[in-house]
This record gives structure tokens, sequence and C-alpha cells, in this order.
């Protein structure tokens, strides 16, 4: 029976990561549930919402808009992994978070897209951005990914509309994300980018 209801979810979750992965627009992101329950007595922190444009150019500055919050007050760091198409995942960034936003904080993450492992990165490489966010006793939130193309000749890549509830006001940048991506096609060739 139990075991019944975790194959339909898993389905469902599947097909909604599919359908979200695959669908334009610079609003998608698919939400995944974590595994673990909080420790007793504890909560675990809760993403509520999450943007970020779909394409861009190799360099492209590009902003992950979050909104997160945990009733205990703890969040301590959010962690984000890339996924990149014909590579495989990278190891996990890490952007702790400060006092006033260990309980709740709307904010941004800042990628400089440019790499200094490599200097070519290949038209219409695709990645996906998991984000989560960890609280002082390990407690892991549900999990967002966020698709990202690159593609030259965006035109107005920098002008797009903010959706709620990252449309009011100023929202802060929580950090950096310091992720060098790699050219799948230059490994192994003495261009400085590591050797599987």
């Amino acid at each position: 029976m139990i075991t019944h209801r975790l194959i339909k979810i898993w389905v469902i979750l599947i097909v909604l990561s599919f359908f979200f992965w695959n669908e334009g627009g610079a609003q998608s992101f698919s939400v995944t549930e974590k595994g673990k329950q909080p420790k007793p007595g504890t909560s675990a922190p809760i993403i509520k919402h999450a943007f970020a444009v779909e394409k861009g150019s190799y360099g492209y500055i590009w902003k992950i808009y979050l909104e997160a919050e945990d009733p205990d007050g703890d969040m301590l760091r959010i962690a984000s992994v890339v996924d990149q198409v014909g590579y495989g995942y990278y190891p996990a960034n890490w952007t702790y978070l400060k006092s006033p936003t260990q309980k709740y904080f709307k904010g941004y993450l800042q990628w400089n897209t440019f790499s200094s492992k490599t200097h070519y990165l290949r038209e219409w490489t695709q990645i996906g951005l998991r984000v989560s966010v960890f609280d002082k006793e390990g407690n892991e939130s549900n999990e967002v990914i966020l698709p990202f193309e690159f593609v030259s000749g965006v035109r107005g890549q920098y002008q797009y509309q903010l959706p709620a509830p990252f449309d009011q006001g100023d929202i802060p940048r929580l950090g950096f994300l310091h992720i060098d991506l790699f050219e799948p096609t230059l490994m192994g060739n003495g261009s400085g980018a590591r050797d599987n």
C-alpha cells in the first residue's frame, strides 16, 4: 500500500519535472520534496517561491530569486548544485545566511556565469540549478530546480518582469555563486579543465 503510493508520487514528480524542464518561460521551476523527516522537535526550512530566467549568453549575470522561511528561525546555509547536460554534477556551492535572514528571507543569489576554467562553452549548453536550504540542525528544505540554457543573441536578456513576491521593493543580494563550468569537449586536452 505504502509502496504503491510512493511509486505514484515519484511518477507525478518525474512528470512534473519533465514538464517544467521543457516548458518555456522565465518562471518555470520544479519543486521536489526531500525524503528525510526533520529531527524530532524541529522544523525544516521551506522554499516558498523561486524565479530565474531560463536563457542567456555565456557570461550572463544570472540572478536566482528565492523566498524561504523556517518556523524555528535557524536557517544556516543555501546549497546550490549544478547539473550540466554532458558533464554531470558539480560540487555544492554554499551561501551562509546571517542573523536577520535565518527565520525568513527574500532575495537573490548572483552567479556571474563566465568561468575562469574555460573561455568557451558550447552554444545551447543546458544546466539545471538545484537549490535547497539547510538549518543548524541539518534539516533540509524542499528543493527547487531551475533550468538555464546558454544561448547567444538573446535580446533584452536583462529586461524581464519579476513576478510576485519579488516585484515589491528592493530585493537584497544574499550572496554569490562560485561555480566554474567546464566544456566537456575540451576535457583532457590541457585546457585546465579537470580530468575524470
